[in-house]
C-alpha cells in the first residue's frame, strides 16, 4: 500500500495521510471483536465474571505475558487452575502454608519465588489498599509516575530483590508494556467486547499505548513514531499521536498496530 505522508496534519511537525488514518482505523475495527479474544491472552480474564476475579486473572496474565502466546496461555491457565479457578476467593483466604505448591510454578524467567511473593502482595492490596483500582488512579499528565508509585507499594512487603524486576517502571525508562496492556483491559469499554472497561476511575483518555517490538515497527512504517528506542519517551510520543487521532480513546489503535504486526507482518 503505497503512502503519502502529506494531506492531513496532527501536529506542527507531523502530517498523515488521510491513507494512513483509514488504515489504522479499518484494522481497529477488524481485530476489535470477539474473535480476537481466543488466542490472545485478555482470553483468561474473559474466563470469569466477577470484577475481582477478572482484575486479578488479567493482572497475573499480564505479568507473564511475553514469550510465545501459546505457552502464556497454558501457563496462565495453569496458575488459576492451582487457585481452584477461584482468583479473588484464594486471594482473600490463603494462609501460608498454601502457597508452597506455587514454588513449582514457572514461566521463563518469573519463579516460584516470585509467584508466591505476587500471591502475597495481592492479598495485601485487597485487604489493606482497597483493591487493584485504588492504586491506579491517574490522570495523562502523570501516568510514568502513578505506575512507579503502584510498583513501590507493590513491594512494600518483604521480597527478593530479583522479584521486582517483574513489573516495570516507566520512570526509569521502561515502556511499561504489559502494565499498561493490563490498563487497557480494565479501563477501555466499547462494542467490540475485548476490553472490560471495569474500571470507571480512570477515563480511557489517559490511557498509554502498550509498546512492543511489534507495534513499534509498524508505527515506524507509517510514520507515527519517530523515536528510534523502545522505551518510555517513544510511549509519550505514540500516544500524543495516537490522541491527536482520537482524544477520547487513543489506544484503541493499540488493536491496529498489533494486528498489524503479528497477523499482517506489516
Amino acid at each position: 500500500m503505497p503512502l503519502i505522508l502529506s494531506t492531513f496534519s496532527i501536529t506542527g511537525k507531523l502530517d498523515l495521510s488521510q491513507e494512513i488514518i483509514e488504515l489504522l482505523e479499518s484494522r481497529y475495527r477488524k481485530y476489535n471483536n470477539p474473535g480476537f479474544i481466543e488466542l490472545d491472552p485478555v482470553s483468561i480474564p474473559h474466563s470469569y465474571t466477577r470484577k475481582e476475579d477478572i482484575e486479578i486473572s488479567g493482572f497475573l496474565t499480564a505479568i507473564i505475558s511475553w514469550g510465545q502466546r501459546v505457552t502464556i496461555l497454558n501457563n496462565s491457565r495453569k496458575l488459576l487452575q492451582m487457585m481452584d479457578n477461584s482468583p479473588y476467593d484464594f486471594i482473600s483466604g490463603f494462609s501460608p502454608s498454601e502457597l508452597k505448591p506455587f514454588m513449582a510454578f514457572h514461566h521463563r524467567t518469573f519463579n516460584g519465588d516470585d509467584c508466591i511473593y505476587f500471591l502475597t502482595s495481592l492479598q495485601n492490596i485487597y485487604r489493606n489498599h482497597g483493591g487493584l483500582e485504588d492504586l491506579f488512579l491517574f490522570n495523562k499528565n502523570n501516568i510514568a509516575s502513578v505506575i512507579n508509585t503502584f510498583k513501590s507499594t507493590f513491594f512494600e512487603l518483604d521480597h527478593l530483590p530479583r522479584t521486582k524486576k517483574h513489573i516495570a517502571d516507566p520512570l526509569k525508562g521502561s515502556t511499561a508494556k504489559r502494565i499498561n496492556m493490563f490498563l487497557r483491559w480494565m479501563v477501555r469499554k466499547d462494542k467490540g467486547g475485548v476490553d472490560f472497561g471495569l474500571w470507571s476511575k480512570v477515563a480511557p483518555s489517559d490511557l498509554h499505548c502498550p509498546l512492543d517490538i511489534h507495534s513499534g515497527t509498524v508505527a515506524r512504517k507509517l510514520g507515527i513514531l519517530k523515536r528510534k528506542q523502545n522505551d518510555w519517551k517513544a510511549v509519550k510520543e505514540l500516544t500524543g499521536v495516537l490522541r491527536r487521532l482520537d482524544p477520547a480513546d487513543p489506544v484503541k489503535y493499540d488493536f491496529a498496530l498489533f494486528g498489524l504486526g503479528i497477523f499482517e507482518k506489516y
